[in-house]
Formats: structure tokens, sequence, C-alpha cells
């Protein structure tokens, strides 16, 4: 029956038993396809049925179909002409595990963040009644994310303007963990009602039918027959939001995944028969575990300290942490802003919040980073996961640009692990400081390998280290890509050219003290981060401006990430096209000093201090902790 299917039409052409064979076929067929590429299986499961009822009934893609995350979309996107480059997904040019505009008229609208698909959906259906035109909007949202504040805002505003709009609740119970709070019972307890005219008979109202919305349900979010004749008759309802309450199971139809759907959210390749997943062994610990592991042993020695997640808990490390101190650890579910002031509260209190998520769903929070953190100068400390280039996941999970939305802050300390044994430097660091907001940022995946200290020692606010000396070039890093630089280091030895690696360690405040110094004792300066433009890079050429250091010299130049997204790929193609890799750091510094080098190797340079090729002055690792 799949075979059969290229587009909607085809698929609205099908007789309701037809229907119900081809909701087999697509679960085997997803089931096929992510256990070659990996990506997320369980919520795709859950959806089959919905996915087919919606395309069936709705004249897609002219109906505009929004999937609020967007991780349940695999069967959309085989069923909308894209069967045949599934094998590709996740992968470099490949398809999305989003939807994404840019990819097809079937996806109006691209989503990877929680709980955005009402505020969207709503704007296409005022777009469609001001445009004159006839059109329905079908909005998905799992009641994982309808727990988040900006989907309360879009239902209030929907209620409101009483606009044709039809939000199917995809009620799994899940988000990527099991939902928590009020929400979370509330619906629980509609769960329970099975006969929804008793309910309506006996006056009571849930909560979207107090925000002005028309309630449907409970109904079985896997049952065609039920599903079809009910989208059909809303279909032809009256104009005016509609709230379809559909229970589904996350996994559904694969045991392994309705058994365990927190493990089967987002797999790595797996055999179908056993669900074993395809994992490389680990080299190295990695940065999440390292932070966790750290936040714990700080947590036994300091009772203030508290963690906090928004519903990454596993995501975080913070599921960890919750196991040994589950009164001091808070999941506030889908709400970065509400995580961000909450802590702000508790720090106002006297405890020591450590905010734990991901670089870009901090951006969520920004105001209250701004307002109700920096402003009061509150000691939050911000745990900053996902930092740099995340993989697969692509631009929409990617932490580009937290080094600079947060060092332009007053009062602010910034942070970023070079390797695994910093990042337990850091967390003992941040539990240290009480005089204002701090943030640490570390990427996802394996650390180094570095041996791990047995204890966490704070390190001295504002200070970097030089890691390596030389006397040519200073590559100044802020962050893990601190090793590559030294892979750099020693492609420059091949050419001649003397080489010196400082980890930055604080974007703010900025250890000035090594700036002047490597910019004084150098023939060029290479800042290296993994953030956007506008970053680390820009507060030292600032400083350097400032003090008129730039009126010399000394050549400098700044490595960030491009100025645009950079597509889904393996990490190491993604920090290839953004020239962050040991031959594009090495390659730059022979660019630049190509017209210069012989007499910078010779040592014909110009006089520092009245010494010809001056050593630096530097501060050894050991001596900057």
């Amino acid at each position: 029956m799949l075979d059969r299917i290229r587009s909607t039409q085809d698929l609205r052409s099908l007789e309701h038993l037809e229907l119900v064979r081809l909701a087999d076929e697509l679960r085997a067929e997803t089931l096929k396809v992510v256990s070659e590429t990996g990506g997320h299986l369980g919520s795709s499961l859950g959806v089959i049925e919905l996915t087919i009822a919606i395309h069936a009934v709705f004249d897609t893609p002219h109906d505009k179909l929004l999937w609020d995350v967007g991780h349940q979309c695999y069967p959309h996107k085989i069923l909308t002409g894209r069967r045949e480059r599934m094998s590709s997904l996740r992968k470099k040019g490949g398809i999305s595990g989003f939807t994404r505009r840019s990819e097809s008229p079937y996806d109006p609208f691209g989503a990877a963040h929680s709980s955005t698909s009402i505020s969207a959906g709503l704007g296409f259906s005022v777009g469609f009644d001001l445009a004159g035109e006839e059109g329905h909007v079908v909005c998905v949202i799992g009641d994982g994310a309808m727990s988040a504040g900006m989907a309360f805002e879009a239902l209030n505003n929907a209620g409101s303007l009483g606009r044709r709009l039809i939000v199917i609740l995809n009620d799994n119970d899940m988000s990527i963990s099991p939902s928590t709070g009020a929400l979370a019972r509330h619906l629980s307890r509609i769960r329970q009602i099975t006969d929804a005219p008793e309910a309506a008979a006996t006056g009571r109202h849930n909560l979207f039918q107090n925000f002005g919305l028309r309630y449907v349900g409970p109904i079985d979010g896997h049952d065609l027959h039920t599903l079809l004749p009910l989208l059909r008759s809303l279909k032809e309802a009256d104009p005016g939001p509609i709230l379809l309450h559909a229970v589904t199971r996350k996994g559904a139809g694969y045991h392994h995944a309705e058994a365990a759907p927190d493990k089967f959210h987002g797999v790595n390749p797996f055999d179908i028969l056993s669900g074993t997943q395809v994992k490389t062994p680990a080299k190295a610990p990695v940065y999440t575990k390292v932070f966790a592991n750290a936040l714990i042993a700080e947590a036994r020695r300091d009772k203030r300290i508290i963690g906090i997640t928004a519903a990454m808990a596993a995501g975080t490390g913070i599921d960890l942490f919750q196991k040994e101190f589950p009164d001091r650890c808070f999941d506030v579910g889908i709400a970065e802003q509400h995580a961000v002031t909450f802590a702000a509260g508790l720090a106002a209190s006297g405890m020591k919040p450590f905010c734990a998520i991901y670089s870009s769903f901090l951006q969520r929070a920004y105001d209250q980073i701004v307002h109700d953190v920096a402003l009061q100068n509150l000691p939050v400390r911000f745990a900053i996961d996902r930092a740099g280039l995340v993989g697969a996941d692509g631009p929409t999970h990617a932490g580009a640009f937290d080094i600079g939305y947060l060092a332009n802050l007053p009062n602010f300390t910034v942070m970023a692990a070079s390797d695994e044994a910093e990042l337990v430097h850091m967390v003992s660091t941040a539990a240290a400081h009480d005089s204002g907001p701090i943030a640490f940022r570390y990427p996802r995946g394996e650390g180094t390998g570095i041996s791990l200290p047995a204890e966490g020692q704070a390190l001295q606010i504002g200070r970097g280290r030089i890691v390596e000396s030389g006397r040519h070039v200073a590559l100044l890093s802020f962050g893990t890509r601190l090793a590559e630089c030294l892979s750099a280091r020693r492609m420059l030895a091949d050419y001649g050219i003397s080489v010196t690696v400082a980890d930055a360690r604080f974007a703010k405040p900025l250890d000035t003290a090594l700036i002047a110094e490597l910019f004084a004792n150098h023939e060029l300066l290479l800042t290296v981060e993994e953030g956007a433009t506008g970053g680390f890079g820009a507060l030292v050429l600032h400083y350097l401006a400032q003090k008129g250091m730039l009126d010399g010299r000394t050549r400098i130049r700044t490595l960030t990430l491009p100025d645009h997204f950079i597509a889904q790929a393996s990490p190491e193609d993604m920090y290839d096209e953004a020239r962050l890799t040991a031959r594009h750091i090495a390659g730059q510094v022979r660019g630049v000093l190509a017209p210069h080098v012989s007499e910078v190797i010779n040592g014909h340079t110009r006089a520092r201090g009245g010494h010809q090729d001056a050593t630096p002055q530097v501060h050894r690792a050991e001596d900057r902790g």
C-alpha cells in the first residue's frame, strides 16, 4: 500500500480499510528507517495513525499541518514525497530530523524547539482570513510541549480571536521523559473520563474550555475508525478554535519502545528484533556526565546546592543528581523562562541554584536572564550544555550564541571548559562564586581523555593559562577548540613557526594581562572559539582597541563560527565547514604571515622593549588555577 503513495493526493484516494493497512506499513517503514539512521523513534511511532488521518481528511499542503517540535515528523515525511530520501535522515546534505520550510511545501513552518505550533498556526489562520482564502490549520502538540508558557499564551489569544484552528493534543504522558507538573495531573484526570457527554452534562469544564476552545475527547489516537470520521466532522464545524484530545502511546507498535519510551526517544541505529542500539565504545567520559558527577560532589559538601532542569533531566545529567538529592532537584517541565526566575528566587533566598540547560534552549529565557538575574546581581549558576555545534540535530540545537548574549551583560562571569578536567574545576568555581551570576559552557559528546582531578578546585576569576609557549604566534582559545589549537601548533612547527597556545578560560572578565602579554610578544594573535561573531574574539578586540594597542604592528585575527546557520552533519564535518579545525587554524596563521614568514622565523622582527624576537614571559598552566 505504501508503494502507491507519492503524495497526499494518493493517500486521499484510499478506502478506509486500505488506510488501516497503510498504518501497519507506515509503522514498519518508520521503524526500518530509524533502525538504520538513528533518530527520534518513539514520538514518530506514536503518531502513525494521526499522521494518516490528518493527511487523509485535510487538503495538505494547502491546508497547513504544523508539528510542534517536529521530532515526530518522520511518518509525515514518508507520506509527503520524501520516502526515497529517508536513508539520508539527519545526515550531511540529507533530510532534516525536524520540519523545514525549505525542504517541502508540506512543512509550512520549521520547528525543533517546543511549544511554537499554536502561535504559528494561529498566524496561518489569520493569514487565510486576511487574504480571503479558505483553508484549515491543524497543529499537533504534545502534552509536554503544552505545559510551556508560550502554548498557553497562544491558547489565550486563540480563544479570544475565535478563528478557525484545530489543535490536536497528542497526549502520551511524556515529553522526553515523563511529563511533570499540574497540567500533567489535569490531563490524567481528563483521560479517566470515558463518557464525554456525561462529563458535559455535569457542567464541569476543563482548562481548555475555560480558554474559549471547543474541547473534544479524550479519544484513542491510534484508532482510525474513530479518528477519520471525527476529523471530517471537525473540518466542517463552525469557525472557532477546537482542541481535540488524542491519547497515544509513545513508541506504539514496537514493544521495546513502549516498554522503555525514554530510552527510545532518540536512538542510535539499532537491531529491530532485540532493540539493541549500536554504540561506539567510549574513549573518554562525556562532558554531561562529568558535569553531573562534579555537581554531585559539590552538593555533598554544600547543602545549599540545588539542581534545576527544564524537561531535560537525562540530557543534562541532572537525573544523576536527582537520584542522590531528590529534595534538592527540580524538573520544571518545558519552561526555561520559569526555570531561570525560579533559580533567581532560590539565589535570593540564599540557595546555590545550578540551572542546567542546553545553550540553544537558554535563548528562550533571555529576558529573565537580564531582568531577573543580571540586573539584580543574583548568583545563579548556569551550566550550559551542548555549546558549539552538535551534529545530527543541526542548526536548531547548535549552541552558537551564548558567549555573546551573556558576556555583554553587567555582573556576569562567563567561562568555557577546554577539557573535562577544566569542567570539574569550573563547577567548583561556580559553586564558590557568590558575588553574581556565573555561566560555564561545555559541548556535547566525549571529552579528550585527560585525567580527571580527584576534587575540583575553584579557579581565580578572570585568569587564563598558557598551555604551551612559543615565540612567533599566539593562539588564544576559549573552550574545547584548545585541542585543535595544540594540533595546529604541531603542524606549524613543521614550517618553523613557533606557537604559544593559551586557554582563556574566561570571556568575562577577560584576562587582560594575559591578552596584553600575548599581543606584545608575538607577531600574530589569533583567537579561536566555538561561538558566533560578536563573542570572545570581539571582546578581545574591544579591549585592545580601548587600550590603543591596535595602533601598532602586531596582527590580530578572530576565528568564530561563520555568519550563517550550519546544516546537519557530523560534528567533525560541521567544524570543518566552520573552518575551526587544526588544519584551518594553521592555514589561517600561514595565510596571515605568508609575506613575512621568513622574517618572523629568522628573528628579523621589530624590537620589543629593546630586544629582538623577545620570548614572552609566560604564566605556566600550573600557575593559573
